[in-house]
């Protein structure tokens, strides 16, 4: 892509790469913003399999930054899960284990969830592509991470489900095993905050995860539709 770029006759203006919020440390104890986050890899008590993700997202960003491409603004998106209602998306799926009454805390349930309502997301990239003074690593996360333990009982309270069973992290691996994924997707705790974007004055319609849910199952049980700016 930045070869491509590079010999373009008309560069574009801007080029967005999307990065990933994995790329931060695993922690509880604070959030990672992109001015003082502490970019993972090290960290002790956690599977070594997880710098993988880590590694390769560095790769990205690495490659991003070394491009020779003195006329295209670049930004790393680095983005947290975005939830849509849309059918295969990642609300899709906790709301479909919810509703099937294993919405419960997943391992110790402690781990923070970092997430972007799909509306906030469209809205965060049309900032980027308008705003010339941004470029490098961006978070595009709802400025409210929260436990996962927390994600799922407002989730359960959407919908409408009493019963959230738990689940232990052997039976998350057997299921991580079945469904082809990874439990670093559910265990890792991810608190990641938009700090660059809460600088540059964006607004967030959906900053709670309480108010963001009940739009979510609201319009998953309407049919989806398509995400609005």
């Amino acid at each position: 892509m930045g070869q491509a770029i590079q010999r373009a006759a008309k560069p574009p203006r801007v080029w967005l790469q999307m990065s990933t919020a994995t790329l931060y440390a695993h922690r509880l104890d604070a959030p990672n913003d992109e001015a003082t986050g502490i970019i993972g890899g090290n960290e002790p008590g956690v599977p070594t399999y997880w710098k993988r993700s880590i590694d390769i997202a560095q790769a990205w960003e690495r490659t991003l930054a070394e491009a020779d491409t003195p006329h295209t603004r670049k930004v790393a998106l680095r983005t947290a899960m975005v939830m849509s209602p849309d059918k295969e998306g990642i609300f899709d799926v906790l709301l479909g284990l919810t509703r099937r009454g294993l919405g419960g805390p997943a391992g110790s349930g402690r781990q923070y969830v970092s997430w972007i309502h799909g509306q906030d997301f469209v809205r965060a990239v049309q900032l980027l592509l308008e705003r010339e003074d941004l470029d490098g690593p961006v978070n595009l996360a709802a400025p409210n991470p929260l436990p996962q333990r927390e994600l799922m009982a407002k989730l359960r309270e959407a919908a409408h489900v009493s019963v959230g069973l738990p689940a232990a992290k052997w039976m998350l691996e057997v299921g991580a095993f079945f469904m082809r994924t990874d439990t670093e997707l559910l265990l890792k705790s991810r608190r990641v905050v938009p700090g660059r974007l809460l600088d540059a004055g964006f607004t967030f319609e959906y900053p709670d995860w309480g108010t963001a849910v009940t739009n979510l199952v609201e319009r998953w049980r309407a049919g989806g539709g398509p995400v609005r700016s």
